[in-house]
């Protein structure tokens, strides 16, 4: 049976955890908890589903240098020492820089190296990168053991810039078994011609997900991630509501007659124009929206606030405009919306996604233009939950 989820306090879970992983699997890192393998051995000794190091008998202490799938401004670190209980890293710091892309050294992939320290290039790379000069935004802080009630180790950061490389260290070795870095992606608008059509929603551009009625199975986050939803559990699924009817009828449309409904909301990463809209309910097969439509609107950062102190729950209802109506959905299945189905043509900052009555969604695109908003319509990069 399943046992009811207890209180959650703050300490135990850090508002930053509502944000992206800008090293998720997704974008190039591990995705999956941490797993256990009682009988799992290499040649090398007991396999862990981490990064561990050999016990140092050198000067010094162990490192490494990650690139972020998404590049972004980092709000918070999870290092996870999942079942490193006798073995995990005493301590760690962070440093982080942000690199063009000339700046970066190629270093093409060698296979399998459990059990090697790097090689003589790879130490060359790295020492032209001069690392141990980054931006320190986590220091040398000591680290919890692998034990259920204690691996995960929340590091809040305040460093609004953008960030593409990070060096984690370890002092002076031991065992990590992951590294969750989340934060909000930020691309380089000024680069970009205004006529290209983007996503103006996608992590990889900036999107965030600021607000949610329910997210029991999966967090609405999900749906801005990068390319298909690889399961379920990677996009957003409520609950089922309880206030559906008995017996459920359906309007003139075929669309559910129902009194309740879901919601997520999304900050685009750039103010623009909307121009076709893509709704995934991939996977989906049993628990897919009835129906969805989309509201938005263009809010100043005083107006964000505002709606955050309220979770979004207010009465100005002006403020958000119809961008899609209401439409019904198919189970695994890409729905596009364009031309007259988008009924907003003017500059927007936020969209509202509504499913009726429930069920999951595993990606939501945007396509439009990017363009400069009112003078008013600046937003903050360091706005939270």
């Amino acid at each position: 049976m399943a046992a009811r989820p207890a209180a959650k306090t703050v300490t135990s879970q850090p508002d930053f955890l509502q944000f992206n992983n800008l090293a998720c699997e997704m974008a190039g890192g591990k995705r999956e908890p941490a797993e256990f393998i009682a009988s799992a051995f290499t040649d090398y000794g007991k396999w862990m589903d981490g990064w561990e190091t050999r016990r140092k008998r050198l000067p010094g202490h162990d490192w490494c240098i990650i690139q972020l799938g998404v590049p972004g401004v980092i709000h918070g670190f999870d290092v996870d020492t999942s079942f490193f209980t006798g073995n995990y890293a005493p301590s760690v710091s962070i440093q982080a820089a942000c690199l063009s892309t000339d700046e970066i050294p190629s270093l093409a992939p060698e296979g399998d190296r459990t059990g090697m320290a790097a090689t003589e290039r790879e130490f060359e790379a790295a020492a032209e990168l001069h690392s141990e000069t980054w931006e320190e935004l986590v220091p040398v802080t000591e680290l919890k053991p692998g034990y259920s009630d204690s691996c995960h180790n929340y590091f809040p950061v305040t460093f609004p810039h953008r960030v593409t490389h990070l060096r984690l260290n370890m002092y002076p070795d031991g065992g990590i078994a992951r590294l969750r870095v989340y934060g909000i992606g930020q691309r380089d608008w000024s680069t970009e011609p205004t006529l290209d059509r983007v996503d103006l929603v996608a992590l990889s551009n900036g999107g965030v997900c600021q607000g949610y009625s329910d997210a029991h199975f999966g967090h609405p986050r999900n749906m801005i991630g990068l390319g298909r939803a690889a399961n379920m559990g990677d996009g957003w699924e409520t609950a089922r509501r309880l206030d559906r009817p008995k017996v459920l009828q359906t309007d003139e449309k075929g669309i559910l007659r129902v009194p309740g409904s879901e919601w997520a909301v999304f900050r685009l990463g750039h103010p623009g124009v909307i121009t076709s809209i893509e709704i995934d309910t991939n996977h989906f097969k049993g628990n897919f929206p009835d129906s969805c439509k989309i509201e938005a609107c263009s809010l100043t950062p005083e107006e964000e606030q505002q709606y955050l102190s309220q979770q979004w729950a207010t009465d100005e209802k002006e403020k958000w405009k119809i961008l899609l109506s209401s439409q019904k959905l198919k189970p695994h299945h890409i729905h596009m919306f364009s031309g007259e189905a988008v009924e907003l043509s003017e500059v927007v900052t936020h969209v509202r996604l509504v499913i009726a009555p429930d069920g999951g969604v595993s990606r939501l695109r945007l396509w439009g233009h990017p363009k400069a908003a009112s003078s008013s319509v600046t937003l903050k990069l360091t706005s939270k939950l």
